[in-house]
């Protein structure tokens, strides 16, 4: 396909991570493609986010015009104002496309406690300390394990009832952490892929605790959540295939208000100028990359929400719609 040219300079601000993972990585790498299209006065401008309800607040305000939010398929709730964002929902979210990441949220515990199933969990109601994400409203990963235990029939209240406690942190990695401390007996994190996640199952034998049909089931209807299978041997421990809440996928999130050509521009250098990202993970077996490669161009098209129409017009020239 022929490059798109913007003649005019732009000004654009896009919302990534911490500052020093993945999303910044291809925010950065985006940004230095884009400005070879613009006039040579654009600049553009990574804040730092969380990926999560943060970036979608930011985008959905208009206060970037860009955001990268994961897991993509959490960005849909926030379209139509389903559960957590029943208070404040943006119709005009549009996609650009997603750079992928294939991941899972998995619930693992220390095997000496005999739970291998949430119906265990329920009946032996042990004390666990559960090492999980933040339950503050805004982080993806301890929202989303609070909602896998309440639609398992397991409310917060409930399992702090019989001596169980949550410890929170912000990243997977202080998660992980806290269970090679010993601070921890068991963990709900994502970043599976991750060299930490490995040496952590590596050290400790685990009982990995499958999503249940009807937690699987609520999450997809309540909220747009789907669940996504793990193959055997994936970690230690991990004896058969196994179905977790899916967290895949970096979702390239803007508004109806991103100029169509800026769109349609972003969305080109998604596709074609991917392996100037892939590159900086080849090092990597693709199945435990933080980001995956080869870029599977007519699955980044498929998003959770609709298309921004200048990037839509992108992928229907490249005939990948």
């Amino acid at each position: 396909m022929s490059t798109p040219v913007l003649k005019r300079s732009i000004t654009l601000n896009f919302m990534g991570d911490w500052g020093n993972a993945n999303l910044h990585r291809a925010f950065g790498w985006l940004s230095s493609e884009m400005v070879n299209l613009c006039g040579p006065h654009t600049r553009i401008a990574i804040w730092n986010g969380n990926g999560a309800m943060r970036n979608l607040r930011a985008v959905g305000r208009g206060e970037v015009d860009v955001a990268l939010v994961t897991p993509a398929h959490f960005v849909a709730m926030a379209l139509d104002g389903r559960g957590p964002c029943a208070d404040e929902f943006y119709p005009h979210l549009r996609a650009l496309g997603h750079v992928p990441q294939h991941d899972r949220l998995i619930f693992a515990v220390r095997k000496e406690f005999g739970v291998a199933s949430f119906g265990d969990l329920r009946e032996k109601k042990p004390p666990l300390r559960i090492s999980v994400g933040l339950d503050d409203g805004d982080n993806f990963m301890g929202m989303a394990a609070q909602y896998v235990m309440a639609k398992s029939g397991i409310s917060r209240r409930e399992f702090e009832s019989w001596g169980g406690r949550y410890i929170e942190n912000e990243t997977p990695r202080a998660c992980v952490n806290e269970v090679l401390a010993g601070n921890a007996d068991a963990i709900m994190q994502e970043a599976v892929m991750t060299q930490y996640w490995r040496a952590m199952t590596d050290k400790i034998d685990f009982d990995f605790i499958e999503i249940e049909q009807r937690a699987r089931d609520a999450l997809i209807r309540d909220l747009g959540w789907p669940s996504a299978r793990l193959p055997k041997g994936y970690l230690r421990g991990m004896d058969r295939e196994m179905e977790f809440l899916d967290f895949s996928h970096f979702l390239l999130v803007t508004t109806t208000d991103l100029p169509d050509d800026v769109a349609y521009g972003l969305s080109w250098c998604l596709v074609e100028k991917w392996s100037g990202l892939e590159e900086q993970y080849r090092h990597l077996p693709p199945e435990r990359s933080p980001v995956s490669y080869p870029l599977d161009a007519r699955a980044a098209c498929r998003t959770p929400i609709p298309l921004h129409p200048g990037a839509e017009r992108y992928f229907r020239d490249k005939k990948l719609l």
